[in-house]
């Protein structure tokens, strides 16, 4: 598979005019995608994100661990020369992790509208490419098939060539999926 890989960059490289081994310049161009707009965020979404990065790490439940573990021994009365704060059923702290759940979720949320937008984006680029390749191979195999014709070997009326010849309707194919997955819901 990594050998199928290789020889496809090699092609890919060559049809770019590039030397072998050198990434291609299109390719590089997909890769940075996700940066370019993480580039254009705005500063309450760099916050989300690094927010969410660090309150989903281990660092951030073992900080709670301790928290909590701290937080119940000092209270129960366990500490000497300490007088609770919030003496069970430890309502403070109860409150405190309420409204820090809150915002958690909605910083989770923003970053998760943030990265979905970025996943709309992607599918529609990948839509624009994928019509765009149909067109192309579309048109390869009626160039193919001229040239098959043309030094004289006979098709035989190849119906699965016939169908590969015909141009895929993108609309249609949306309606039916449309109308399969109302079926479904």
């Amino acid at each position: 598979m990594e050998q199928l890989n290789n020889i496809n960059n090699q092609a890919v490289n060559q049809v770019n005019g590039e030397r072998p081994g050198k990434i291609s310049r299109k390719r590089h161009i997909v890769k940075s995608f996700a940066a370019k707009l993480n580039q254009q965020r705005t500063m309450g979404e760099k916050v989300a994100d690094f927010s969410t990065n660090f309150f989903g790490s281990l660092y951030f439940a073992l900080f709670h661990v301790i928290w909590f573990g701290v937080w119940i021994i000092w209270n129960v009365g366990w500490l000497p020369g300490l007088e609770p704060l919030d003496p069970f059923p430890f309502g403070l702290l109860t409150m405190v992790v309420s409204l820090e759940a809150i915002f958690l979720a909605i910083l989770v949320l923003i970053s998760q509208n943030r990265e979905a937008k970025i996943d709309r984006l992607r599918s529609e680029v990948d839509l624009q490419i994928n019509l765009t390749a149909e067109q192309e191979i579309t048109k390869i195999l009626s160039l193919v098939k001229l040239l098959v014709e043309k030094q004289g070997i006979g098709l035989r009326d190849d119906p699965e060539l016939e169908r590969m010849l015909k141009q895929i309707d993108a609309w249609e194919i949306e309606k039916k999926l449309e109308r399969d997955l109302g079926e479904t819901t």
